[in-house]
């Protein structure tokens, strides 16, 4: 585990895990549909009430989760040793917002050890559409083109850059052979989120524009190819809850959102995914 270990940082957990069930169990439903009825990925919008964003005490631990977290690597030294070698094929990473391709040097480096070909996506900062095109057309593009030279691309995104994947695989299914999220918020509203405002700011869109909403559904429909949703109930970013769904296979961390993309526990369940050794949870 990650966090600090501490009375109040597990009290801030525990009330958050309890008002979630409640939200699960007692939200309101709009009169003619019931929530049984509503598809996997109908959570967007008016008509569904978004789940809480995590407490800001879970948020405000974020930084010295980090430290804790390179502090203890060591401990993970034999499990990361043990993980399985790749099988080859080329793998892009997708950064989060605000970041670029230096953020994911360690999980390149890492994938690029285990056999596989890693690479960024070459775009610079992650700004949303920004920096993709407001129909992703130049991520798209650059998918293309390690398409073209080492076959279908497996899309590791973190954050919003999972997003994005998922976006990419909807649109081009055959350029990708599978997507792995990590703590991507890509299952619910982005109001289940305490960086709403940062994405709005960054990318010049606004989470409730129709657009965006309509965008969101698609983004979040049932993938047509093999699809890894790598979580965390301990994020102070995003709700885990939206994190994963159903259709996807699910793993769960125990990690923040800082940092996420170079938690050890995060780089052996991104290669266990492309090893195809996932074990699904029970939800």
């Amino acid at each position: 585990m990650d966090a600090v270990s501490s009375d109040g940082d597990g009290m801030v957990l525990e009330r958050f895990q309890a008002g979630l069930a409640r939200w699960r169990t007692d939200r309101p439903v709009p009169r003619r549909t019931a929530v049984a009825r509503l598809p996997a990925h109908a959570r967007f919008g008016t008509g569904f009430l978004a789940p809480p964003p995590p407490p800001k005490a879970l948020a405000a631990s974020e930084v010295p989760r980090v430290a804790w977290m390179l502090a203890t690597r060591w401990r993970y030294a034999s499990a990361l040793a043990a993980v399985p070698q790749g099988r080859g094929g080329a793998v892009m990473i997708l950064p989060g917002l605000f970041d670029a391709d230096g953020s994911s040097l360690v999980l390149r480096r890492f994938l690029t050890s285990l056999g596989y070909q890693a690479e960024g996506w070459g775009l610079g900062r992650n700004l949303g559409v920004k920096s993709v095109g407001l129909d992703a057309e130049r991520l798209i593009a650059s998918v293309e083109a390690l398409h073209a030279k080492a076959g279908p691309v497996t899309l590791v995104g973190v954050s919003l850059g999972g997003i994005m994947a998922r976006l990419v695989a909807h649109r081009r299914p055959e350029l990708v052979a599978r997507v792995v999220t990590v703590s991507s918020p890509y299952a619910g509203s982005g109001r289940a989120t305490n960086v709403w405002r940062a994405f709005e700011w960054a990318t010049g869109e606004r989470v409730d524009d129709p657009a965006v909403i309509a965008r969101s559904e698609a983004i979040a429909a049932p993938l047509p190819v093999p699809c890894t949703a790598i979580w965390s109930p301990r994020d102070g970013f995003v709700n885990g809850f939206i994190c994963h769904d159903p259709t996807a296979e699910a793993v769960e961390v125990s990690s923040g959102h800082l940092g996420v993309h170079i938690h050890p526990e995060v780089l052996i369940a991104v290669a266990r995914a492309l090893a195809n050794e996932v074990v699904v949870q029970d939800r």
